[in-house]
């Protein structure tokens, strides 16, 4: 039997670092103090992170757009009650990005192919349309391109040159950390597409 391990959410966001993988500006944060701090005066978003509550949202641990400082405390404290059924917990504070498409990129070891990969919408959609492509990983930028073209959506991902390339970029090199490291999942759910630019907002990894 392999024990899997979810992998700490700051060594995840530094992993995506190291392969240069833009991801949102995070922080653990242990106080309401410390999450109005965080927010620098922009709008913010609280999450519980912990290894028995993996839906978020389904638990209500998540608290979304917060533009105060009297939301922020008020929504720290909700979700620190909340949280305590699922211990151990963290509690995560990101920078809201508001506007924006959404994706996953994802990977995982199948029994006959080994790592594969897979690109679609992101966060609810994907389970909702079905619409995603799969590779035996490590890829090459035909691979990646090919992605794309097979999606229904790809007009709606990438409608332009400058966005197909971003977006078969970013497959690239999650397919080459997905390679370099022994992770038996990796989830990136969802990415924002957003400005020219993207940035990975819920990160999973499993060792």
């Amino acid at each position: 039997m392999v024990l899997m391990e979810l992998m700490d959410y700051a060594n995840a966001h530094n992993m995506l670092k190291k392969y240069r993988i833009k991801s949102v500006e995070s922080a653990y944060v242990t106080s309401a103090k410390d999450a109005v701090s965080f927010s620098r005066g922009d709008r913010i978003v609280l999450k519980v992170l912990s290894k028995n509550a993996l839906h978020k949202s389904k638990n209500r641990l998540v608290a979304l757009d917060l533009a105060n400082p009297k939301e922020i405390e008020a929504a720290y404290s909700q979700l620190d009650k909340r949280a305590r059924q699922f211990r151990p917990y963290r509690i995560l504070a990101q920078k809201m990005v508001k506007n924006g498409l959404e994706i996953i990129i994802g990977c995982k070891i199948d029994q006959q192919f080994g790592k594969m990969i897979l690109l679609g919408l992101g966060g609810i959609y994907v389970e909702t349309f079905r619409d995603f492509a799969l590779r035996v990983c490590p890829i090459t930028k035909y691979d990646a391109q090919s992605m794309l073209q097979q999606l229904k959506s790809k007009q709606v991902i990438a409608p332009t040159a400058d966005s197909e390339r971003l977006i078969t970029g970013l497959l690239l090199k999650v397919s080459s950390m997905f390679m370099d490291n022994s992770f038996t999942e990796l989830d990136l759910n969802p990415i924002m597409l957003h400005d020219n630019t993207y940035d990975a907002v819920d990160l999973r990894i499993i060792k």
